[in-house]
């Protein structure tokens, strides 16, 4: 069965092809970081347009790396559910249009299913229910049990920034660009992680909760201070100090709450896990506890259309299809059990709205 997935949730307007939810025929992603950088972020209204500019090509481009037509396309899937709500609209218009003309399945998907899927996608076997994974983003900082297709059961998330939103917010202090979390690992390769000891919000606290403002406000009072002083400071030094202190926090709660679940295989996903830091010093602590984990390839780790039309495949299989009215929400609750992670305030309207 081949999936066309489509994703517009953010920056990055993708659409790939996917067969029997594992083999990606294609997966071609536009980036819009140039558009944005002169701002330090992202601006919505210009996210959309762009995402409208550039959609139809998009598209046109997965179908002819994959090597087939439309009339191949079997089923159309689409992230709905969490994002840019305007970003989200120029996805989900496209794959309505798609599936109406060529009467096919169309299958609505949270995005962050996308993420948790893209470690399932060819790994059955390897990777069976139950399982922890650890999604991180500029977005969102999650534990997530998975209990089965499309059952999720929430261990931890942030209470304020998410990691790669606070990579974000010093790299734009930092005067570094955008996106800040590459630069920032970059730059983090060649300098002291122990140069500054900054703090780990909450690694020692018995739940599973993360907090990552403290820490982000702790490096801007270092930049500011040698600013005041008129001394230079290493950047090098403080970006390698800085991502010390949020991957240790990362890495140990996980394998905390992986060890308390009895859960022996760990997922991570997101754009933040295409870090190697994160991902080698998961996997080391990982080991020693005897513990495996688990990583997408980096084109799958940031927001992509082929994630969508993998988890599509098996999600088609265990809820069935869209209707062609389904609507599209900036926050909706995850999966069957309606997981909320963020304030309550946000999902105002959901029950209307689904």
């Amino acid at each position: 069965m081949l999936i066309l997935g489509i994703d517009t949730t953010c920056d990055d307007t993708s659409a790939g092809v996917v067969k029997n939810g594992s083999h990606v025929w294609s997966n071609v992603i536009a980036s819009q970081h140039k558009v944005h950088a002169r701002f330090g972020g992202i601006v919505p209204m210009i996210a959309a347009r762009e995402h409208t500019r550039q959609i139809n090509l998009i598209i046109a481009a997965a179908l002819d790396e994959a090597g087939i037509t439309f009339h191949d396309i079997d089923a159309v899937a689409v992230s709905n559910h969490q994002g840019l709500l305007l970003s989200l609209v120029v996805g989900v218009s496209a794959a309505k249009s798609i599936a109406l003309a060529l009467d096919v399945p169309l299958i609505g998907m949270h995005h962050l299913e996308g993420h948790v899927y893209s470690n399932i996608m060819g790994r059955e076997n390897e990777l069976p229910f139950p399982f922890l994974c650890l999604t991180v983003a500029g977005g969102h900082t999650l534990l997530l049990r998975v209990d089965g297709h499309g059952r999720y059961h929430l261990l931890g998330h942030t209470r304020d920034d998410a990691a790669g939103e606070a990579y974000d917010k010093i790299a734009r202090r930092l005067s570094l660009g955008y996106p800040g979390g590459p630069i920032v690992e970059k730059l983090a390769r060649n300098g002291n992680p122990f140069a500054y000891d900054f703090p780990r919000p909450m690694i020692d606290k018995a739940h599973f909760e993360f907090s990552f403002s403290g820490l982000k406000t702790a490096v801007v009072r270092v930049i500011e201070a040698a600013e005041k002083a008129g001394e230079s400071l290493s950047t090098e030094d403080l970006c390698a100090s800085f991502q010390q202190a949020i991957v240790d926090v990362l890495v140990t709660k996980t394998i905390r709450v992986a060890e308390k679940e009895g859960l022996s295989r760990i997922a991570l996903a997101g754009g933040v896990a295409m870090n190697r830091q994160l991902r080698r010093d998961l996997q080391q602590a990982a080991n020693a506890k005897g513990l495996r984990t688990f990583a997408p390839p980096p084109d799958l780790c940031i927001d992509n259309g082929a994630m969508i039309a993998g988890a599509a495949w098996y999600l088609l299989h265990h809820r069935g299809p869209s209707p062609l009215t389904i609507d599209v929400l900036a926050n909706a609750p995850l999966g069957e059990l309606g997981l909320k992670y963020r304030p309550a305030s946000k999902y105002a309207g959901y029950d209307t709205a689904r």
